[in-house]
């Protein structure tokens, strides 16, 4: 199966929708924080690699950048990017393709983003090797992904309600790894912040699993989970209690990496 057409991608290609109106993947304090340090980007090329509908993309726009690219290996989710940013009169560019072969020289842009979609990568030093490859020579990588836990036990709980909340997660990675996937393609690390929030108040279990279409079955499997789960756990994952309801922080971690002037990539 080639890496466009995984199962991951014909999943998302089902719920391009939910995606581009979720106020999780529209905005974000995480988001936020990565615009305000990276600084302005006008004149840059960008590209966004796993766009899906495209959110951390168009953040950019009014930034006036040269260039804005979005690249998922889901047509569905590269649809509702053109549809976003046609509805704000935004100059886009499309390509499907994996994370683990973009079709791009190498050097062509001056920054590369990836939001809330590595943790389906197939392999993610190819991946991360790739994204490295596309910068030019003291460009910047960002990564916003869910992140892992480095208790064992918090971290297999927080895998579990994962797969339950979409079955084509692959795995959430700790801080430290991250850095060592950016490091090993030979990127500088100045920016590395683990224990980030993408919602600030929590996102219902039930909201949750609707941006997700993660059905019926799996909200109750995680209900469950989540009733039965030490509270110390719960807290190390950001997971509230709110009456009947659980609120999901939707916890990530942010790392930014450099290119050197004499990168090798």
């Amino acid at each position: 199966m080639p890496a466009s057409e995984t199962l991951s991608s014909r999943r998302f290609n089902k719920i391009a929708n939910n995606f581009a109106t979720s106020e999780v993947h529209r905005s974000s304090p995480t988001m936020e924080a990565l615009h305000e340090t990276l600084g302005p980007q006008t004149g840059s090329a960008i590209c966004d690699v796993a766009c899906g509908a495209g959110h951390l993309a168009l953040s950019f726009a009014d930034e006036y950048p040269a260039r804005l690219v979005g690249v998922d290996p889901a047509p569905s989710m590269l649809d509702s990017f053109r549809k976003l940013a046609a509805e704000r009169s935004v100059t886009v560019e499309t390509a499907q393709a994996a994370a683990e072969e973009l079709p791009f020289p190498d050097g062509s842009f001056d920054l590369v983003v990836s939001r809330l979609a590595p943790h389906h990568f197939q392999d993610m030093p190819r991946a991360v090797g790739e994204m490295a490859r596309l910068l030019r020579p003291g460009g910047r990588l960002a990564v916003i992904d869910l992140e892992g836990h480095e208790d064992p036990e918090i971290d297999a709980l927080n895998h579990e309600l994962e797969v339950l909340h979409d079955p084509t997660h692959r795995r959430s990675y700790t801080l430290t790894e991250w850095i060592g996937f950016l490091q090993g393609a030979g990127l500088n690390v100045p920016v590395a912040r683990g224990g980030q929030a993408e919602s600030r108040t929590g996102v219902p279990v039930k909201r949750w699993c609707e941006i997700a279409s993660s059905g019926a079955e799996a909200e109750a499997a995680i209900r469950r989970r989540l009733a039965a789960a030490p509270e110390a756990h719960r807290e190390a994952l950001g997971i509230r209690e709110d009456g009947e309801e659980f609120l999901i922080p939707v916890r990530t971690c942010m790392v930014i990496g450099v290119k050197a002037l004499g990168g090798r990539h």
